[in-house]
């Protein structure tokens, strides 16, 4: 029988074709090849995504914001996944996070053609990677290997808040092995995706406690967010990262187009518009033609951090429990 991870438990970001084959640390494109009689795994997960993203071309964000507060904490480990009274599920940053079904789903589906092989923490990258592609995203290619960690504790989670200042976000993202490029690539998650009322209504209304609204969002968009965020409100509703309504479900640059204009509407988003550090980035990833390959290079890079390989962690049979 497995059984949920409880509090004080401690047992023991498609690259192009010419990428195939390049590894960080033990993963490596291709790893569950020969390693289940036959069967494509990756293409079994991918199925498992397109009927959802059908149904619910939402799941985008929610698997991409997944993928990141998994990897942010303790590394690329499916901890994320784990259930029990004190698992990082319950800490507060992960109460909205979603798509823990979509992940059981996939797992569900290899586990029926090749049980215990096929780890939890490599489902959540191919599966993000699938929802990127079907979302008008690149379909890069994704290294695997990883194993699942044994631990999941909220007090462990420590993730960066939208209020960040750009050059502390630069430092959490160093301390992750990712660089500044990176981190203005992997904000572009925000391509897709709603951010509640509540994270960024203090932009709003009574910016760093001056009383006044932060005098970098743009007035046309001040006037529609305050409509939809009453200073008073008692119902937390929800705005689109991606102002364009044309592409607030499809992973492209529009984003980075909107904070040049303003219309950021998280605080971190709209400062790495102007902050010299990466102001450049932004305006590259804006108006260029490499968003998709280096929102992929920066994905696969995320990937990899802090994974568990080899002999460490676990092959989970049920992605909510540790193996008994």
């Amino acid at each position: 029988m497995s059984k949920p991870v409880l509090a004080g438990l401690a047992i023991g970001l498609i690259f192009m074709s010419s990428f195939t084959g390049q590894c960080y640390g033990q993963l490596q494109v291709g790893f569950y090849e020969g390693k289940c009689s036959g069967k494509n795994v990756e293409a079994i997960v991918g199925g498992v995504i397109a009927g959802w993203i059908k149904k619910d071309p939402t799941i985008v964000a929610a698997l991409l914001r997944m993928q990141f507060h998994d990897c942010f904490v303790n590394g690329c480990d499916a901890s994320i996944l784990l259930d029990g009274s004190n698992s990082e599920k319950t800490a507060f940053p992960n109460l909205s996070v979603r798509g823990f079904d979509i992940i059981d789903a996939a797992k569900a589906a290899v586990e029926a053609v090749c049980p215990g092989v096929v780890s939890c923490a490599d489902i959540i990258v191919m599966a993000t990677r699938d929802a990127v592609s079907l979302s008008g995203g690149e379909q890069y290619r994704v290294q695997t290997g990883r194993r699942d960690g044994l631990v999941s504790l909220a007090q462990n989670v420590n993730l960066p808040a939208p209020s960040i200042s750009v050059s502390d976000s630069i430092k959490a993202f160093a301390n992750k092995g990712l660089g500044v490029i990176d981190m203005v690539y992997l904000l572009g998650g925000h391509t897709v995706g709603v951010a509640h009322c509540s994270l960024f209504k203090d932009r709003l209304y009574n910016f760093k406690n001056t009383g006044m609204p932060d005098p970098t969002v743009d007035p046309m968009l001040l006037i529609t967010l305050r409509l939809k965020c009453p200073q008073n409100a008692t119902i937390d509703n929800t705005a689109y990262l991606d102002q364009n309504p044309q592409s607030s479900f499809v992973v492209d640059n529009s984003y980075y187009r909107q904070i040049l204009f303003r219309k950021g509407i998280l605080q971190i988003d709209q400062e790495i518009s102007f902050d010299p550090q990466t102001m450049l980035t932004v305006i590259n990833a804006a108006w260029g033609y490499d968003f998709s390959f280096q929102f992929a290079q920066a994905m696969v890079k995320l990937g990899a951090v802090q994974v568990l390989t080899g002999t460490q962690g676990e092959i989970r049979a049920s992605c909510r429990f540790v193996n008994s």
